[in-house]
């Protein structure tokens, strides 16, 4: 009698089974030889799927693994960034990666997000390979400087987008990037943007100065703040701003996530001290978490101190392994009071993450303990950006 074929687990896409055996494979790997055998053959099949711009199964296989083996999500998502990145070469001579500078920055006018001129891409180039990359890398930059709603979307486009780069790297040379089809920026008081880079080195070379024996990512970190910070100001004018060390795509883009939410804050505080011509003692900060099946982020919603109504509000979002329990709302604390907040009201009321329906702003929690629209007082509203961040 013919057996009936069993349905594949969880009715997932072949391919995406395919993915969530080889990691749990590599994830249950008990030696280096072992590792061997499951990477090359995990990266084989990560390779396939970017080649093939099948987005869906490499996201099925991850949403899967989220909930069934942190471990093996681990390994698999490490695996997809680092071939996405890696800009899916045929050189087995050479490694590529694609690299990422962020900038964080805030202003009261609109944050550029803009082609880069000749003199500040020379300048740039000349401190990345002084300053972050190693001896004789070849190095090639996009002449643009990405706001996040421009940066690729997805893996199977980043891949795409460091293939191009790679190429450009090979022989020492920037790439041109047309504008005619990006997004529109969306406007916030401080926002992130990156300076993006391919490099190629002989297989096997040192990629980043830490790597050599003269030079720790600290030392990098403070030569990268001190001399490529100030290639920046050209391109940010009227704008304040601080450097993110550069790195490999998604470290990179990871690191300013982190460190863009205090600065949030801090840049919160100097605009509201600026434009309400208060000290930062005069103003108060409301800190609640927001829900959806669990919390999601924090939000900080800010008045004048011994006032209700809310001026202005900061997402403090919750990233990777984080939730209620961790030491967020402690750090959240500290940055306030480093900022000179000393009136702090934390809430625990369970708020929903409730948005405007008309402008589709956060809504922040009030002292009140009710969720509300931010708004600064009308004679300063009028010169600002229509959305705050």
């Amino acid at each position: 009698m013919k057996r009936n074929r069993l349905g594949r687990r969880g009715g997932l896409p072949r391919d995406a089974e395919q993915l969530l055996w080889l990691a749990n494979g590599l994830a249950d790997s008990s030696s280096r030889a072992e590792d061997h055998f499951w990477d090359q053959r995990l990266a084989d099949a990560v390779d396939t799927l970017l080649r093939s711009e099948d987005e869906d199964a490499l996201n099925t296989a991850l949403d899967h693994l989220s909930t069934a083996s942190a471990h093996a999500y681990d390994e698999l998502a490490d695996m997809i960034e680092s071939r996405a990145e890696g800009a899916l070469k045929s050189d087995e001579q050479h490694d590529v990666l694609l690299i990422a500078a962020p900038v964080m920055a805030w202003s009261r006018y609109r944050i550029p997000a803009a082609p880069i001129a000749a003199a500040a891409m020379s300048n740039l180039r000349v401190q990345l390979k002084a300053h972050v990359l190693a001896k004789d890398v070849r190095l090639a930059l996009a002449d643009f400087l990405f706001s996040p709603d421009q940066l690729p979307q997805g893996y199977c486009a980043t891949a795409d987008f460091a293939t191009h780069l790679g190429k450009a790297a090979g022989t020492d040379t920037d790439l041109h990037i047309k504008t005619d089809n990006l997004p529109e920026t969306a406007q916030f008081l401080s926002d992130t943007r990156y300076l993006l880079g391919a490099v190629m080195v002989p297989k096997g070379a040192p990629i980043f100065r830490w790597q050599e024996e003269d030079c720790t990512r600290e030392q990098a970190q403070e030569q990268w703040r001190a001399q490529g910070g100030a290639c920046f100001a050209p391109l940010l004018t009227g704008c304040a701003f601080e450097v993110v060390l550069p790195n490999a795509y998604f470290a990179a883009s990871r690191e300013a996530d982190k460190a863009s939410r205090p600065y949030s804050i801090q840049a919160s505080v100097a605009f509201l001290s600026t434009t309400l011509d208060t000290p930062a003692t005069g103003l108060r900060a409301v800190v609640a978490p927001f829900f959806e099946r669990q919390v999601e982020e924090y939000r900080i919603g800010f008045t004048l101190r011994a006032q209700s109504e809310v001026v202005h509000g900061v997402v403090w979002p919750l990233l990777g392994a984080e939730d209620e329990s961790s030491e967020t709302l402690a750090e959240i604390e500290a940055t306030l009071r480093a900022c000179g907040i000393t009136d702090l009201l934390v809430l625990d009321n369970e708020f929903p993450m409730e948005y405007c329906d008309d402008c589709g702003a956060p809504m922040y929690p009030s002292p009140e303990g009710e969720a509300v629209h931010a708004e600064l007082p009308e004679e300063q509203a009028e010169q600002m950006p229509k959305h705050l961040h």
